[in-house]
């Protein structure tokens, strides 16, 4: 949505999520591709001037096993060097590459991991590579989610700067919807529960009514304790974020159409990018290719 608003074609997408597809394809168009990256042909790719992606978190995320590599779902990155690596071999290397992945991505296993990805992209696939981590608070969207963003170029010449901070104007509270559905409230039962500080040997403090929420998770649907999910008052009750609601806090605007269960939803958003920050990126790469004349 983030390159779409900034102006570019999108021609494919791929997930092996049905119900991602499903939104996709209600959103955005039947060129959405459902199945594994790793079993489609190569040859049926279309021609693209930029890649723009990811990899799963888990394997490099503090919430995972940080196996890395090691794990057989970081290989998704070399699925994606494959298919750079296929367009070069063809005479359509791709302008740009745009990664995106968990904050931790560049501290993981000390380090080894980053600079085994900053290698392949820049000695086998020959591209000059930036990066940075980016809030979603620092693009108009009160969440705190910092996310890695790679951005590499064909053209080793081309000077690119990340999109700077702007002033958050906004609060969680200027996102929630008035009329919730009586689903959506927390029961006397559970409500405890969640409001706990953890137990054993786990402890964190439960905050509820934050201005500006805590990253999103794609296990929203599950309701985590206050510490790690969102919750908020309102009418004297306490109640978690509707799918709508988690929309907003990623970047999409209400005329996004959610087809999906609430359950399906939680965790589309939670796995999202933040419409703004892949807005603000896109336009700093249209920028960039426009000041080389590559822009087209």
């Amino acid at each position: 949505m983030g390159f779409a608003n900034a102006g570019y074609d999108i021609v494919w997408a791929n997930d092996i999520d049905k119900y991602a597809c499903q939104t996709y394809a209600t959103n955005f168009g039947n060129h959405v591709i459902e199945g594994d990256i790793f079993k489609i042909n190569l040859e049926d790719l279309p021609t693209f001037d930029i890649l723009i992606g990811g990899f799963p978190c888990q394997p490099f995320s503090m919430m995972g096993e940080k196996r890395g590599f090691d794990d057989a779902r970081g290989t998704l990155f070399f699925r994606i060097a494959e298919i750079i690596k296929h367009k070069i071999d063809i005479c359509q290397k791709p302008k740009v590459i745009v990664l995106e992945n968990v904050r931790t991505l560049m501290t993981h296993d000390k380090g080894r991991t980053f600079a085994t990805i900053k290698r392949i992209l820049e000695e086998d696939l020959n591209y000059r590579v930036f990066y940075k981590i980016l809030n979603s608070a620092d693009y108009g969207i009160p969440q705190t989610r910092n996310r890695t963003y790679i951005v590499c170029f064909d053209n080793r010449n081309i000077d690119f700067n990340f999109p700077k901070a702007e002033k958050l104007n906004l609060t969680l509270q200027d996102l929630l919807e008035e009329n919730v559905e009586d689903k959506y409230f927390l029961s006397d039962k559970i409500l405890p529960t969640i409001l706990s500080d953890g137990t054993g040997g786990y402890k964190a403090k439960s905050e509820i009514d934050l201005r500006i929420a805590r990253p999103l998770c794609a296990t929203m649907a599950k309701m985590h304790r206050a510490c790690q999910d969102n919750y908020v008052t309102q009418n004297g009750r306490v109640r978690r974020l509707t799918p709508r609601e988690c929309a907003r806090l990623q970047g999409f605007s209400d005329s996004f159409i959610i087809p999906v269960s609430d359950s399906q939803a939680y965790k589309q958003f939670g796995n999202a990018v933040t419409v703004n920050v892949a807005f603000a990126v896109a336009n700093q790469i249209k920028e960039a290719l426009e000041k080389a004349g590559e822009w087209a």
